[in-house]
């Protein structure tokens, strides 16, 4: 199955992905990478820095190698779009200073807190570590198209009322419970409506059986409300007058009817579990299945399906560090589900494989040979097609 505009969902290019970066011309709308994470083993791409202190070089080897790929991928970027990266704590500090400096602290988004191993490591001394990090920066944070929302993290749970017609719904207080936001700071939403505790009505004009009220919060002190006049008037039916029970004692109140409807999204936590995502056992079990035992820690398609969630369905989503062949893979699963035009360009080193290793001994000799197997089997058995090293 190709997409309608008939490109392929997944290309492949093999080589040095700076080189790489520095031949493509078309803008990228989404980057996801999942670089060298640094933890002690040499990888493959160096940069010359100065000798110092072990562990200092090894932190400016790294933040050299990372920086002009950085560079590169946010000049491919279009200005509406955003790129997410994965880390773990032993340069996540660094990374997000880098990050700073390559597309400014403006235009940081979220550091997202990624529980990839519920039950922790547990070799070793000390803590057992359970998350890695997940960076996000837009290009620009004015004009992103990112949504930091997605349809799966809706509970229907949250929405226990129901009309008589079986609509799902939910009461919000229609005054503004941040604090920030008072009669001084938001002048032209501290009114009074009028209301029927009785009924239920609400309305911006006096009628028989309603009386004044006014925003306030529980503590009796003054506050506003969400909604304007108009759109008060525009919408009464999703408003309702009640009676509640406060600090100082029994009041009527405002609430809007909240409902639960087809298509609707719910804030992203920046907090990811592994229950939600995936973690790494379900990563390597997925990508046994497909493929074979033959990546040490890939990533679970579901993180990349709820990165690819936040954004159009018509994005091209560029992993410049495609490890085992995740991002492409995700894109696949998405578009068979959502019938998306996604599409995706991974690019990936000729870095041999480890001698012994399961990879070496099913004949994938470099890891690029590993990310070429998986979207293989991903065009086989999902469907998208395949370009390999295309001409650039």
């Amino acid at each position: 199955m190709e997409q309608q505009s008939g490109h392929p969902w997944n290309t492949f290019i093999e080589g040095d992905n700076l080189e790489v970066l520095g031949r493509l011309r078309e803008p990228v709308d989404l980057v996801y990478i999942d670089p060298p994470y640094n933890t002690g083993n040499d990888f493959a791409y160096r940069d010359d820095f100065r000798h110092g202190d072990a562990r200092s070089t090894r932190h400016q080897a790294w933040v050299a190698m990372m920086r002009p790929r950085l560079e590169a991928a946010r000049a491919l970027l279009k200005d509406e779009g955003a790129i997410f990266v994965s880390i773990d704590d032993n340069e996540i500090a660094y990374l997000r200073l880098l990050m700073d400096e390559v597309f400014g602290e403006a235009n940081f988004l979220a550091q997202v807190v990624v529980n990839l191993n519920a039950k922790g490591r547990q070799l070793g001394k000390g803590f057992a570590t359970s998350h890695e990090y997940l960076l996000v920066y837009a290009k620009d944070a004015r004009l992103t198209v990112l949504d930091a929302s997605s349809p799966d993290t809706v509970d229907e749970r949250d929405f226990p009322l129901t009309t008589p017609d079986g609509r799902r719904y939910r009461h919000l207080p229609l005054r503004n419970t941040n604090k920030k936001f008072n009669p001084t700071t938001a002048r032209t939403l501290h009114f009074t409506v009028w209301g029927d505790p009785e009924t239920g009505r609400v309305a911006t004009l006096p009628f028989e059986g309603a009386e004044e009220i006014g925003p306030v919060f529980g503590d009796g002190r003054p506050a506003v409300w969400r909604w304007s006049r108009p759109l008060i008037d525009r919408r009464p039916d999703d408003l309702v007058c009640r009676r509640v029970k406060g600090r100082n004692g029994e009041r009527v109140d405002v609430f809007q009817r909240d409902w639960l409807h087809a298509g609707r999204r719910k804030k992203l936590r920046t907090i990811w579990l592994a229950e939600e995502i995936g973690s790494t056992d379900t990563a390597v079990a997925e990508l046994k299945s497909i493929v074979g035992h033959v990546f040490e820690s890939p990533k679970p398609t579901g993180l990349i399906r709820r990165i690819l969630a936040t954004m159009p369905r018509d994005v091209l989503v560029l992993d410049f560090f495609a490890g085992s062949g995740t991002t492409g893979h995700a894109v696949a699963l998405q578009n068979a589900e959502d019938e998306g035009t996604r599409r995706c360009l991974s690019i990936n080193s000729a870095e041999p494989t480890r001698e012994g290793s399961n990879a070496r001994n099913a004949g994938l000799l470099t890891v690029a040979d590993i990310t070429r197997a998986r979207l293989r089997a991903v065009a086989e058995t999902v469907g998208g097609g395949l370009v390999e090293d295309p001409p650039h």
